[in-house]
């Protein structure tokens, strides 16, 4: 069931006049961390553009006929059982009635930054983890003497002035912040007290913690350790030997007493690689389409890597025959670039490793790393019948890159194209 919206559920063991002490700041005693969730923030900012949406299913995706998946769906379609990531066929199915966008990143963008200002007007210590999500670090005394609850409730208020909702979880660490930032949706507040940490994750299931996935869920299960409670009674050395250091680890955060630090992200710092994927409509069969694609998705690349002001040295192909195939293969540079004319010419050199002619492909994903490395040996960029490159061609063929980048942020992206993105634009 939905929860009501604007719920506040405070954990904790106080009477009335100790939470109402709280309510005037002298009540919380150690850090205060909090998670702020803006509320299925696509459809959100869609529904906001439009009014006319509002109160209906919107699910912001791919095609169905496309092999399109959801993005975000608002909370009108997840009462159907819409969810993120859900394959777009299945998600029409569910709801054949849905309002159907396929989004629109720089508008997000927009009303990410607008929101992560306001956090910024409360504390300089904001970590902001996606462009929906951010932790922040409201600890009384560093800042403000105010109370962190009070805090959280005018950061909800002030985005909700923005026509958005987001929901916040507040503890003494990540982990519980994170963890209570999804109990009540939308616009919800959670709030655990200082010395309330174990008894509000000992009930939850181990999938509730960030970090274990289906498989270490799985061999947590065969432990017999199926709630966060069972987790936090582990011995860490026993744990250390059955998961290595992550053991220990998740037995400390079960428990509550993880001790985190909140701080701004520098994306230089921060990014380990910048990728991106399409799937698409039809299976691609041919050297001549396979070709085609990387040289799509490695421009995509490109004018992103140029954006962040990022220089790699690895190069990563991914192929996806289907859904249980997926094959993957990586080529280290001979020096930092940003240039799709360079790693995407390496990226083509993976295809005779990974793929047969004829096989079928439904998806081609282009990844660059290495951001802090400065190169090492040239190893082989290009196909055995391509000549030697030529450094002042490739610092044309940049030039070219640029250019194109400074055209389509001033008239669109569609605005300039290439013969191989002419063929991938729907």
């Amino acid at each position: 069931m939905r929860p009501r919206e604007g719920a506040v559920v405070i954990l904790e063991s106080m009477d009335r006049q100790e939470r109402d002490k709280d309510s005037m700041g002298i009540g919380w005693q150690g850090p205060a961390i909090g998670l702020m969730d803006l509320d299925a923030f696509f459809a959100s900012v869609e529904q906001l553009d439009h009014p006319e949406w509002r109160g209906k299913p919107v699910i912001v995706g791919g095609d169905v006929e496309r092999r399109g998946v959801v993005s975000t769906a608002s909370y009108e379609a997840r009462t159907y059982g819409v969810h993120s990531a859900m394959p777009s066929y299945q998600a029409k199915r569910l709801c054949p009635n849905a309002i159907w966008t396929r989004g629109h990143y720089a508008r997000y963008q927009e009303m990410s930054r607008r929101v992560m200002a306001i956090v910024a007007d409360e504390t300089p210590l904001l970590e902001q983890v996606s462009i929906d999500e951010a932790f922040f670090d409201v600890t009384p005394g560093r800042y403000s003497r105010e109370s962190p609850i009070d805090i959280c409730r005018r950061i909800q208020a002030r985005v909700c002035e923005l026509g958005i909702t987001c929901s916040i979880g507040l503890g003494v660490n990540k982990t519980v912040a994170k963890i209570a930032s999804e109990r009540e949706k939308p616009r919800g507040l959670t709030v655990v007290l200082p010395g309330m940490e174990a008894s509000f994750l000992a009930p939850l299931p181990v999938k509730a913690m960030s970090g274990i996935g289906s498989a270490t869920e799985a061999r947590l299960t065969e432990l017999g350790i199926r709630t966060l409670g069972q987790l936090a009674t582990q011995d860490p050395q026993v744990m250390e030997r059955r998961f290595g250091v992550f053991g220990p680890r998740m037995v400390e955060r079960a428990a509550g007493r993880e001790h985190s630090l909140v701080r701004a992200i520098d994306d230089t710092e921060e990014a380990k690689s910048v990728s991106n994927e399409r799937t698409f409509a039809h299976d691609l069969t041919s050297a001549d389409e396979l070709r085609a694609a990387v040289r799509h998705v490695s421009g995509l690349v490109g004018t992103r890597l140029r954006a962040k002001g990022l220089t790699g040295t690895q190069v990563t192909l991914k192929l996806k025959m289907d859904i249980h195939h997926t094959h993957t293969a990586q080529r280290r540079l001979a020096h930092p670039t940003d240039d799709e004319h360079v790693f995407g010419e390496a990226a083509l050199g993976l295809l005779d490793g990974l793929w047969n002619e004829g096989t079928p492909v439904r998806l081609v994903g282009v990844g660059v790393s290495g951001f802090n490395d400065t190169g090492g040996e040239q190893l082989a960029l290009f196909s055995e019948d391509a000549t030697e490159s030529d450094p002042l061609a490739e610092k044309d063929l940049r030039k070219l890159s640029v250019a194109a980048d400074q055209v389509r942020e001033r008239f669109g992206k569609d605005a300039l194209s290439y013969g191989h993105d002419l063929r991938f634009r729907e």
